[in-house]
């Protein structure tokens, strides 16, 4: 990232907390494939996953005979993701160190660019849009899952900000993009109205308190905010049971929903395409 970029340190705190999100892989792999299928990902094409991970999207967008480039902004999940690619018997993934606002990729190389759950954490939306569009072909198109905010995740996000420092002047917080009118707005300059479509993740618990412990152990700005108050058990108790409450409402049958949004959008054609 650029070293005069004023959410430097932000990113650096992000790239460090999520190293420990590997085991929720298990759980995100269904939707790789359906984003990939939402998608339209056919053979031959060129494909970038923005925010890739341990690499599910790329690696089954790979399956479906894209060449692909994958990106992520901690290289411990792209250890992941390279272990993931050679258990999954395939080679050829491109795998890059790099940051959504700034990709290391030349203009128009690009027929798809897909992002599960990633792009939403860059703390600018126009700079991450900009982008995509840049590196996307004449006819190419966007798709991305994301995490509607009145439902768990973003009920969730909400909740780690109330209890986080506050992030610096201008960021945009990620659940944002859960929400069509947004998503529609940001796209709209440049891309020609998105189409969506909802989905759900399942994760499997034995109680609320289950889930919270997987959480806790899995999720860089979970942990950072229990370890804060790691020597305050009274308010990690009063912080525990908020947590549950909102996930509460989401549990049954031992499994905990996650709700998402996908969205697909075609890259606007001009009069230079012509």
């Amino acid at each position: 990232m650029p070293a005069d970029d004023p959410f430097a340190a932000f990113k650096q705190r992000q790239r460090e907390a999520w190293a420990s999100f590997a085991p929720t892989a298990l759980f995100t792999t269904p939707v790789a494939a359906h984003i990939v299928r939402f998608a339209q990902v056919a053979p031959g094409e060129s494909v970038l996953d923005v925010g890739t991970g341990t690499g599910v999207a790329a690696i089954t967008a790979a399956r479906a005979g894209a060449s692909v480039k994958a990106l992520d902004l901690t290289p411990e999940l792209l250890d992941h993701a390279r272990e993931n690619e050679e258990l999954a018997g395939l080679s050829g993934i491109e795998w890059t160190q790099g940051d959504a606002e700034s990709l290391p990729y030349p203009d128009a190389s690009f027929d798809v660019v897909l992002s599960q759950f990633a792009h939403i954490f860059a703390p600018r939306p126009d700079r991450t849009v900009a982008e995509m569009r840049r590196v996307l072909k004449a006819g190419g198109r966007v798709a991305f899952a994301t995490w509607p905010p009145e439902l768990l995740v973003g009920r969730t996000f909400a909740f780690l900000g109330r209890h986080s420092p506050p992030p610096p002047p201008g960021f945009s917080p990620p659940s944002l993009w859960g929400d069509p009118a947004f998503v529609t707005a940001q796209l709209s300059a440049a891309f020609e109205a998105p189409v969506f479509e909802r989905g759900a993740m399942h994760v499997p618990a034995l109680s609320v308190a289950h889930y919270r412990t997987f959480m806790e152990r899995s999720i860089g700005p979970l942990q950072k905010v229990v370890e804060s108050l790691a020597g305050e058990p009274e308010r990690l108790a009063a912080l525990r049971a908020e947590f549950e409450g909102i996930a509460a409402a989401h549990y049954a049958e031992n499994v905990v929903e996650q709700a998402y949004l996908l969205t697909r959008a075609a890259l606007r054609s001009t009069s230079a395409d012509r």
